[in-house]
């Protein structure tokens, strides 16, 4: 790595985290907003026992996908409004002109982000414990979602990012997710865009019925982008003992994006 190369590096670490700025003298950030010092998650210890009273969510967990009936009526979608609805509307008839092929403006090894995160098929997803935060490691992309415990509040004006700035607590069994902040740049569904403005908000619990089954209650409001709060129900299997596996997209993507937006099979 050239001098210039780890200058303009650090550079870009410094602007995104001032506490890096100054080499060799540890500097530390603020409480996050609602918390005083020393009640963040970043102070573990002396908490451990806590999670001892948290639910068993050991091991990897599959979404649970049956295919739909010949004939049977889809399943229900966001109810767009304004100039989301004409967008994907327009997107639409673009699609069945493209042989039901659609384009896309990011690479195909740029992650969904939220809410789509806690809905891809095939790929397993796991949940960390630890004091003060849910660690979500989803192996499609290689995605990390943080969900903050600790009692922080969200921040008055978040930055933009694919899976947000979430917050949770528990009630008995079930972990209460709010998540702020999505990038609009992402998707709700394909071809379903969203404002700045969205919310998501989740319920989880195991089934009281399979305690190897997963539940989630996901409401989607955005008073810019949908004409009404949009809820879907998704559940997961769980593999007790099974890992997730190293998902390395940009060591061999394969089908670029071109400057069309079409995409490119090599």
């Amino acid at each position: 790595m050239s001098v210039r190369y780890a200058l303009l590096l650090f550079a870009g670490v410094a602007a995104a985290h001032p506490a890096a700025a100054q080499m060799g003298a540890p500097t530390a950030s603020p409480p996050p907003a609602g918390l005083g010092e020393g009640e963040s998650a970043g102070y573990p210890s002396g908490r451990y026992d806590e999670l001892n009273q948290l639910p068993d969510w050991g091991g990897i967990w599959f979404l649970a996908f049956d295919m739909p009936a010949p004939n049977s009526a889809p399943p229900p979608e966001p109810k767009l409004k304004g100039e989301y609805l004409e967008r994907y509307e327009a997107w639409r008839k673009e699609v069945a002109a493209n042989n039901g092929v659609a384009k896309r403006e990011r690479s195909n090894c740029s992650a969904p982000g939220m809410p789509i995160f806690m809905q891809i098929p095939q790929y397993p997803f796991e949940y960390l414990f630890t004091p003060g935060r849910v660690t979500i490691n989803q192996e499609a992309w290689m995605q990390t979602r943080t969900i903050w415990t600790d009692g922080r509040k969200h921040p008055e004006d978040p930055s933009p990012t694919y899976n947000g700035h979430s917050i949770g607590h528990w009630e008995g069994g079930a972990l209460v997710v709010d998540t702020i902040g999505i990038s609009d740049d992402l998707e709700l569904g394909m071809g379903m865009g969203h404002s700045d403005q969205l919310r998501v908000v989740e319920r989880i619990r195991l089934s009281e019925s399979d305690p190897d089954k997963l539940l989630a209650e996901i409401t989607l409001t955005d008073p810019e982008a949908l004409a009404e709060p949009f809820t879907l129900n998704v559940s997961y299997r769980r593999d007790r003992n099974g890992t997730l596996i190293e998902f390395q997209c940009s060591e061999n993507d394969r089908n670029p994006v071109n400057e069309d937006g079409e995409t490119e099979y090599l």
